[in-house]
């Protein structure tokens, strides 16, 4: 558990990106996650096309980078998608690299980006809401373990499977 304690977020930096581009997810998960390159692309174009506010964060373990999460508020696309409210939270990246998998990194990570949420760093907010494969159990189980409830009235067939949690 004291290694658990050395987990941090950090923002992306000109010096950390590269390091996190290269984590990668097990072969049988890579349909479950874009890449991080992928993601800091999209992070880019929602932030200068859209105005919207984007945290990409590097997750560390002691020096190492071990994941990558990205964190919106109000995403265009999950709005339109699942008919979300507004004034939401959107975890809208989550990955643990595959050699730190199945060490409590992620749940210990997770933990640390509601608490970062809950900070209300673009304003005030009920929920926080994030998707998965339906495929995806350890997503599933992870998230559900935290108190988010899977909002299946939002759900469309061939999409992810939105679930929220009430802040």
């Amino acid at each position: 558990m004291d290694g658990l304690k050395r987990i941090r977020l950090e923002k992306l930096t000109w010096d950390t990106v590269n390091s996190i581009c290269k984590l990668k997810v097990n072969k049988d998960q890579k349909e479950f996650v874009a890449s991080n390159s992928d993601s800091i692309i999209d992070a880019y174009f929602a932030t200068i096309e859209e105005g919207m506010k984007v945290y990409p964060f590097g997750i560390y373990y002691g020096k190492k980078p071990i994941g990558f999460v990205m964190l919106t508020y109000n995403c265009p696309w999950a709005t339109k998608y699942y008919d979300l409210p507004k004034n939401y939270y959107y975890i809208w990246r989550f990955m643990i690299d595959k050699k730190y998998q199945g060490q409590g990194f992620g749940k210990q990570a997770l933990k640390l980006v509601l608490d970062f949420i809950k900070t209300f760093p673009c304003g005030e907010s009920e929920a926080c809401w994030l998707s998965y494969e339906p495929e995806n159990e350890v997503a599933r189980k992870l998230y559900l373990s935290f108190g988010f409830i899977e909002a299946l009235d939002h759900y469309k067939e061939g999409q992810e499977i939105p679930a929220i949690l009430i802040l």
